[in-house]
């Protein structure tokens, strides 16, 4: 009888990626399966009677785990792609792919070539000996090297310190600008595999300018759409967000730091009697600190993924309903993808990619 519980925790996290993974082929992630059913404390018989098999068949895939783990799972009785290189080879070429991180599948078939005389005939070959030996296409993240993890910290708690206090005549809002292009933005989406898919494609020429604060706890928007963003559209901006909130004693607006939100004349009239907004700036480089951020993310998934206007005009309509009506109308279901649940960067957490 096998024992349960003989998994390693990365070995089980493996095979748990493996069994679950879309891109796997069916017969590894059934073999993967098998071996977890094992680990979970089921018999050979009770395993294969859960997939369908004969226990002969359980018990053969438990012994080629054993002695040589994923890579025997992944091995079948032809000649493959998973066979084509040995087990040093393999690690060869993952010490280049990691020290390399090479940019398409040519390169890699190429460098195999190169160093062992194996021709990888066909990409998803090459793709495949990849996901096998744990590696995956990925797009790196753009951050910046002058990231303070220290100033994230203490903005993080100062923010949530401002929101604990807060009295009820208190308000705290997101501000930023954002310039969104009269363009459609093609992304993947799923599709009859004979039928070729486009999107309609204007200049990109024409864009808005929208300076805007969004108030994370009812939704409310303000947008100023403004010739240029500068000085004076930050004042048309706070201008109406005391008119919005007519009784709300103080106004905290956190922006960032764009030279127009520190201009003399913004400063001026802050100082203005009778003046309700506090201005709190956000960390240089830390966008991901700004809620607002999101929401213009959000704003292109509704507005300009896979759709083309036809007339600036029409783009134009679109993006300012949605940011002044549709946003408010649907924050119970929008509030998740536009949240203040911030996480602090640090670049020393990343391999900068040069």
């Amino acid at each position: 009888m096998i024992r349960s519980h003989f998994l390693e925790t990365e070995e089980r996290a493996r095979l748990m990626e493996v069994a679950r993974a879309a891109l796997s082929e069916n017969r590894v992630a059934r073999r993967a399966n098998a071996v977890l059913l094992l680990d979970d404390g089921l018999s050979c018989m009770e395993v294969a009677k859960v997939l369908y098999l004969d226990d002969d068949t359980v018990r053969r895939w438990y012994d080629v785990y054993v002695a040589e783990k994923m890579e025997g799972l992944s091995r079948f009785g032809f000649k493959g792609s998973a066979c084509d290189l040995t087990l040093d080879q393999q690690e060869q070429l993952k010490a280049w792919v990691r020290a390399a991180l090479p940019r398409s599948t040519r390169e890699v078939g190429a460098w195999i070539a190169q160093q062992f005389g194996i021709i990888y005939k066909t990409r998803s070959a090459l793709i495949k000996l990849l996901h096998r030996l744990g590696m995956d296409y990925r797009k790196p993240k753009a951050v910046s090297a002058k990231l303070d993890p220290s100033r994230q910290e203490a903005f993080i708690k100062a923010y949530n310190a401002l929101l604990n206090s807060l009295c009820a005549d208190e308000v705290v809002l997101c501000g930023d600008g954002v310039h969104p292009a009269h363009s459609a933005r093609p992304v993947g989406c799923w599709a009859p595999k004979d039928v070729p898919l486009a999107v309609d494609q204007t200049s990109g020429r024409d864009h808005l300018n929208i300076h805007g604060a969004i108030d994370l706890e009812t939704g409310k928007t303000s947008m100023i759409e403004a010739e240029t963003l500068n000085r004076l559209s930050t004042l048309a901006l706070l201008e109406q967000l005391e008119a919005l909130y007519p009784i709300k004693r103080k106004i905290h607006l956190f922006l960032d730091n764009a030279p127009y939100h520190h201009a003399k004349l913004v400063r001026e009239w802050l100082a203005q009697p009778g003046r309700r907004i506090v201005l709190h700036f956000i960390p240089s480089y830390c966008p991901h600190l700004n809620p607002i951020e999101r929401l213009w993310g959000v704003m292109h998934r509704y507005v300009t993924h896979n759709k083309c206007y036809s007339t600036f005009d029409e783009f134009r309509t679109a993006i300012l309903n949605f940011l002044t009506k549709e946003v408010p109308k649907k924050w119970d279901t929008l509030c998740d993808s536009v949240t203040d649940n911030f996480r602090i960067i640090d670049p020393k957490n990343f391999r900068i990619v040069k």
